[in-house]
């Protein structure tokens, strides 16, 4: 487990629009563009093993793509070669952080200073959410994937703590990347919560004929 000293202040960053990492959720990546697996071959020589998410912005007057301002640093815990040379990995996510600054330099890939104050909770144990009324959540669930024709294991669903129950679906659901910023950017995991189902009934609403969800 990470402490606060074990974090470096620049890290490799992969803009992906729509991915989404959180702290202590599992990511699995495909990675085959030369710069990341540049990238790549570069944080597997580093203690950490970090890569910093985060979600593109829109570019500015022509130039270089933006970035949103708060990402979520996973290391790497498992990787495979294919023969033709691309990698399949798994990001744990470790901790949310906060660009300061992009750096430059003679990488191909992107790298940022950042700053982990204001995220210590992420080092720390998995989050509870007292809140959470699991019966309901699961019937709005199901409601989504039945507009959707998707299927689930339902008992793994029941049986998954707060945490991992709320953050995969967060991370799985087909949201705008500006909703999965949203997700990300919460500040516990109640709020996460709150703004997952928000999301879950704003989609039925709009992509079905049902009656608007009260």
């Amino acid at each position: 487990m990470f402490n606060s000293a074990d974090l470096p202040d620049v890290l490799p960053v992969f803009p992906l629009p729509g991915a989404l990492l959180l702290p202590r959720s599992k990511l699995p990546l495909h990675i085959f563009e030369p710069r990341y697996l540049q990238m790549l071959e570069d944080t597997l020589k580093t203690p950490a093993r970090l890569i910093g998410m985060v979600q593109p912005c829109p570019a500015r007057d022509g130039g270089a793509e933006g970035l949103h301002s708060i990402g979520c640093a996973g290391r790497i815990t498992q990787f495979s070669e294919t023969e033709d040379g691309r990698y399949l990995i798994t990001l744990s996510g470790v901790s949310r952080y906060r660009i300061s600054e992009e750096c430059t330099g003679f990488t191909p890939y992107r790298k940022c200073r950042v700053d982990w104050s204001g995220f210590d909770a992420d080092l720390g144990r998995a989050e509870p959410d007292s809140g959470l009324e699991r019966a309901a959540l699961l019937e709005l669930l199901s409601r989504y994937f039945a507009a959707r024709n998707l299927s689930t294991d339902w008992d793994a669903l029941q049986g998954a703590d707060d945490e991992l129950l709320i953050n995969s679906l967060s991370m799985l659901l087909d949201f705008e990347p500006e909703d999965k910023q949203a997700l990300l950017e919460a500040p516990c995991l109640a709020t996460r919560r709150e703004t997952l189902v928000t999301l879950i009934e704003f989609a039925l609403r709009s992509g079905s004929h049902e009656d608007p969800l009260q």
